[in-house]
């Protein structure tokens, strides 16, 4: 099979393309394969909205959650069996990919349960437990970046667990989540930790800043904030890469861990599908190409980029004074940026919540009905 020649660009460009999906459908139809042999696929992430209509969605479940009906599993356990089972048998189908890669790519992300994002102790104990059960090296647990989620992030990571921080909307607290990092390296390193082996991603979501800036700034109404529209999510990503640059590549306290073997927390780039149907639908792909980058990206973004998207080498790099002076243009025009990542953070984690709960709901209805 051919790679298709966009996305193949985007890989040889350094941003490694990971898929945002996951059912058992994909898997058994070996359209995950599929996927990496002809689209250059190196990575899947999932997250409770994804397992929500993968389980919601035809019968692939029926058998499994009959037999664990059968056996007397509650809903929580049923949930976890099937979507862990899913996670192995992706992580196994990437497994060559993780080999090749010396273990960069080839990752599947499981989040903890979302009702835990406030939670640190909570957080650790499923983190370790999930690692346990899915039991593969190219696994990531994903933990949001919360305020409870920045200890637990070092805490795990200080086990020797690969994590995928996610929701992160502001620079600032992506910031705080390398932070966590190093110091989730340190500790790993002192408790005899492997840290070729501990791998890690910041998640920082991109089209929800729009989704939100642009609502303020139609507000507003003026020309200036109109003009400023479908802008603030690609400056808000490219200072989050000034920033990474300035942790991984200039600071003095990454090399001594680099030195033991350590690898720098890429940045990923999540929230990836245009909302706004005025922007190109490939936006948030072809504007934010930069070297040691991941874009996970949901099918239809995928397949709009394979078939007319274009890699911008130059959309990130040595634009960080650029995309301070959009910052602050929308901020002088009244638009409060700290209220606007507040509200992206409790929607976000909100969100992963009520599809978690549709997921519990059904899944109760489902057992019940098997149960008789």
């Amino acid at each position: 099979m051919t790679q298709n020649q966009n996305l193949a660009e985007l890989s040889a460009a350094g941003v490694s393309v990971w898929l945002d999906d996951l059912s058992r459908d994909l898997i058994a139809s070996g359209d995950l394969a599929d996927l990496i042999a002809t689209k250059s696929v190196v990575g899947v992430t999932t997250n409770p909205s994804i397992f929500q209509a993968a389980l919601s969605k035809g019968n692939s479940y029926d058998a499994q959650v009959n037999e664990l009906a059968a056996r007397g599993a509650d809903v929580d356990a049923t949930i976890r069996t099937v979507t862990t089972d899913d996670v192995r048998n992706a992580c196994d189908v990437l497994a060559p990919v993780f080999e090749e890669s010396n273990g960069v790519d080839g990752r599947v992300s499981i989040e903890v349960d979302p009702r835990l994002a406030h939670d640190t102790d909570g957080t650790v104990a499923q983190a370790i437990e999930l690692w346990k059960i899915v039991d593969r090296p190219n696994l990531l647990i994903k933990i949001p970046a919360t305020k409870a989620g920045l200890p637990a992030i070092t805490k795990v990571l200080a086990e020797g667990i690969s994590v995928n921080v996610t929701l992160i909307f502001s620079v600032e607290r992506y910031k705080e989540v390398m932070d966590a990092y190093l110091d989730g390296l340190d500790a790993a390193a002192l408790a005899g930790h492997d840290l070729s082996t501990i791998h890690s991603v910041a998640s920082f979501f991109v089209s929800r800043v729009d989704t939100e800036v642009d609502k303020r700034l139609d507000a507003i109404g003026t020309p200036e904030a109109l003009e400023l529209r479908g802008k603030a999510a690609l400056a808000n990503a490219r200072l989050a890469y000034q920033a990474y640059q300035e942790i991984f590549e200039v600071e003095s306290r990454f090399p001594d861990l680099l030195a033991q073997g350590a690898r720098p927390q890429r940045a990923l780039w999540a929230s990836t599908g245009v909302k706004n149907p005025d922007y190109p639908d490939t936006l948030y792909v072809s504007e934010l190409v930069a070297p040691n980058t991941v874009n996970t990206m949901p099918g239809k973004t995928m397949d709009a980029f394979a078939d007319h998207g274009w890699v911008n080498t130059g959309s990130i790099v040595g634009l960080g004074q650029e995309s301070q002076a959009v910052f602050d243009a929308i901020a002088a025009l009244g638009v409060d940026f700290a209220d606007v990542f507040e509200v992206l953070e409790s929607e976000g984690v909100s969100k992963f919540e009520d599809a978690w709960n549709d997921l519990l709901t059904a899944t109760a209805e489902q057992l019940a009905a098997a149960k008789g």
